[in-house]
């Protein structure tokens, strides 16, 4: 990871609860040990406050727990504004906060899903970025490292029956990453895309069809720690999943479709 040497790395975590960002939390906390500073962003106080205790205990690491909804944008803002003044400019900001529901268009109900799956896996991304950004690039021409991180995932890069809503909010994050990455260049700020493939969590144990390549969220926290510390612009983890999107992405819309048409749906709500 590119550094000039900062007495402490200094990370902002959305989703930190569960899943995938309580495991992005414990594995910085593992590298960097008491060098590591950590923001942990999540739902649940409870949940918070045990991985908290964790990490002090295990690591040594200063851990900083703030109860927040990514769509809550005033939260979010003061959040920020409180990690600036009291903690000093991030070095990472990893937006990984995302829901995932099974939704089908032609329910009037699920309207609502819709609504709340774009809200936290597209706008909460923005609520995260945002307020931190003016300090990071202040900080990124004084040398220091400035890096945002995006959670998508491989459900953006082609439509999967079911899950209209989650795979045209990945697929929206996917393209807003890459507008703030080039946008992000001229202020030496870089920006990373992760696509996961299926990873185990709580939002992936509900689902009740085969998940190729399934990898457990402590493997897939160490490989997305060395894909940010390499600075990629977009990687998928696991790799196996990288070719399968690779294909993806060059199947006819005719062939997609011939093999979506049986293919299972996420469940909805």
């Amino acid at each position: 990871m590119p550094q000039s040497d900062p007495s402490q790395l200094r990370i902002v975590i959305t989703g930190a609860s569960s899943g995938i960002g309580q495991a992005l939390a414990k594995a910085y906390a593992r590298h960097y040990g008491a060098q590591c500073t950590l923001a942990l962003i999540g739902r649940k106080q409870s949940a918070l406050d045990t991985l908290q205790n964790e990490i002090v205990t295990a690591y040594g690491s200063q851990v900083h727990g703030y109860v927040a909804d990514v769509r809550d944008v005033e939260r979010m803002q003061t959040i920020a504004s409180e990690f600036l003044a009291n903690i000093g400019t991030p070095h990472i900001v990893i937006a990984n906060a995302g829901v995932s529901r099974g939704t089908l268009t032609e329910y009037q109900e699920d309207i609502s899903a819709f609504q709340a799956v774009f809200d936290t896996n597209v706008m909460g991304m923005v609520h995260t970025f945002q307020p931190f950004i003016n300090a990071m690039k202040e900080s990124a021409g004084k040398g220091e490292p400035a890096q945002l991180i995006g959670i998508a995932s491989v459900a953006g890069i082609r439509g999967l029956p079911g899950s209209g809503a989650y795979s045209a909010s990945k697929a929206a994050a996917i393209t807003y990453l890459e507008s703030l990455r080039v946008e992000m260049q001229l202020n030496n700020i870089s920006v990373t895309t992760i696509a996961p493939g299926y990873i185990r969590t709580p939002m992936t144990d509900i689902n009740t069809y085969p998940m190729p390549f399934l990898m457990d969220a402590d493997v897939f926290a160490n490989k997305a720690i060395q894909a940010i510390s390499a600075q990629k612009r977009f990687t998928v983890i696991p790799w196996q999943m990288g070719i399968v999107a690779r294909l993806m992405r060059l199947l006819p819309a005719a062939l997609w479709d011939f093999i979506m048409k049986k293919a299972p749906h996420k469940a909805r709500l």
